[in-house]
């Protein structure tokens, strides 16, 4: 199926509107004072934001939104974004937002996914996934997105590991 960045784009602002949003960031972050959508074409869009969340002492998380139809039972991860050019997915390149906030619409649910400790664990297991997983790619117009499946179970370890640092005992 070929994907058309238009009609990608006008799903994505759908999904955006939708109030389901609003009820996972109560979850999520239990000091939300306001939460601002950045949907308008313009520095927050091409550095990946979606959405601002500001908490009652003034923080604020910035925020990418990712939506899946269909459940497969797995996340999705982008490695490559053009595979024309190599250019590197929200996996692997340097991304502005604190989180992926990844929802399932058929499964009710969303998940927050650090981007730091996410792109640890892709940076060390990312090519032994695509072996194991494989790779699933979207055809654009003229170009395809690279994916590979990730099972929640395994994500989730392999994020929760690369948050931790080793070092040499001090004694």
């Amino acid at each position: 199926m070929m994907h058309d960045f238009n009609d990608c784009l006008n799903k994505s602002h759908a999904a955006s509107d939708h109030p389901m949003w609003l009820e996972c960031y109560r979850q999520f972050f239990p000091n939300m004072q306001a939460c601002i959508d950045h949907r308008e074409d313009g520095e927050h869009q091409r550095a990946g934001i979606d959405r601002s969340i500001v908490m009652v002492n003034s923080k604020q998380v910035l925020v990418d939104e990712k939506v899946r139809y269909k459940d497969f039972g797995d996340i999705l991860l982008e490695y490559i974004s053009v595979d024309r050019t190599n250019a590197l997915g929200w996996v692997c390149k340097p991304l502005m937002c604190d989180y992926i906030a990844y929802a399932i619409l058929p499964r009710g649910r969303a998940y927050l996914l650090p981007v730091i400790p996410l792109q640890r664990a892709w940076s060390a297991l990312g090519e032994s996934w695509k072996q194991k997983f494989g790779t699933r790619s979207a055809q654009n117009n003229g170009y395809k997105t690279l994916n590979c499946p990730i099972p929640f179970e395994v994500l989730f370890k392999a994020i929760q590991t690369a948050q931790i640092a080793k070092f040499e005992p001090i004694k």
